[in-house]
């Protein structure tokens, strides 16, 4: 498998961005547009993209691309892990899909698409909301890398997907510490790595320093199975990088439909172990191929 620069340097760079199906702020979708913004990027081991639709009829601009084919395409040497949070009919016999797509070129290992809770909240609009989750090979070793999409109406949504994400991490941390029984004579019960050490990042729709902004990154209650073993939280990546400097905006710029004000609610977060890893955080402010800007994170060895 070809290396990129960032392997060669012992180190990984990140992309995630919301691209609203290649929707710009001038209202047109154009996909040829928003994957030469990822490649203006520089060179990327993983992408993480949200509001990827295929074969979605209604979607503004839209002529029910199939995106994830797209992507795959264009990024030929990256593998594709798609995960749906909508799989619908079509209308016309067919399936519409809208969900995250993960690249990543680096190894891929174990991959888990988790849905996340949607408790009723009737006054709200609301869709389905995933979370997917690779197990790619960093060059320091197996790493998790999630990409995800909160709700962006309903606050008591956000609250429990925030908490589903908190208690996915504190899974995770108590299998890689005491890892399940294996059985020789089926290997559908092999033992493979999934580690404690991961990365989350997406379109959180919400603010730094709100409630679930806070919430997200609590300490994780101890194990029941291993009490006086550390569960590493999640931490924002742009406050490890930046100290107390205010996270540039990654909505609201370019003139888009909304929101009114520029703010941030695109985030990289790292559990806590990876802090030490943590290079840089930066929002990319020049393309307007979205609503949202690209996210770039960078990890060193």
């Amino acid at each position: 498998m070809k290396k990129s620069i960032g392997q060669r340097q012992r180190g990984i760079r990140l992309l995630s961005w919301n691209i609203q199906w290649g929707r710009g702020a001038d209202g047109r979708v154009d996909l040829a547009r928003t994957r030469e913004a990822i490649r203006a990027a520089g060179p990327l081991d993983l992408i993480c993209l949200q509001e990827v639709a295929s074969n979605f009829p209604g979607l503004a601009g839209g002529a029910r691309e199939d995106e994830p084919a797209f992507f795959a395409e264009a990024c030929a040497d990256f593998e594709p892990v798609f995960g749906a949070g909508m799989d619908v009919p079509d209308g016309d016999g067919g399936r519409a899909r809208f969900g995250n797509l993960l690249l990543s070129r680096l190894p891929v290992g174990q991959v888990f698409r988790h849905l996340l809770p949607s408790p009723a909240d009737p006054a709200c609009p609301a869709m389905q909301r995933v979370c997917v989750e690779a197990v790619v090979e960093a060059p320091w070793g197996p790493l998790r890398v999630m990409s995800t999409h909160l709700e962006y109406y309903s606050a008591r949504q956000r609250r429990a997907q925030v908490e589903a994400l908190r208690a996915l991490q504190a899974q995770a941390a108590d299998l890689a510490r005491l890892p399940a029984a294996g059985k020789e004579s089926n290997p559908a019960f092999a033992a493979r790595p999934r580690p404690a050490s991961a990365v989350l990042c997406g379109d959180f729709n919400c603010e730094p320093g709100s409630a679930e902004y806070l919430a997200l990154q609590r300490p994780l209650p101890a194990s029941e199975l291993a009490p006086d073993a550390e569960r590493p939280h999640w931490v924002d990546a742009w406050a490890v990088a930046h100290g107390a400097r205010a996270h540039a905006p990654s909505v609201g710029l370019h003139g888009a439909e909304w929101p009114d004000r520029s703010y941030c609610c695109d985030f990289f977060f790292v559990t806590a172990d990876l802090a030490p890893r943590v290079r840089a955080v930066e929002v990319l402010a020049d393309t307007a191929a979205s609503d949202h800007q690209p996210v770039v994170l960078e990890l060193g060895a």
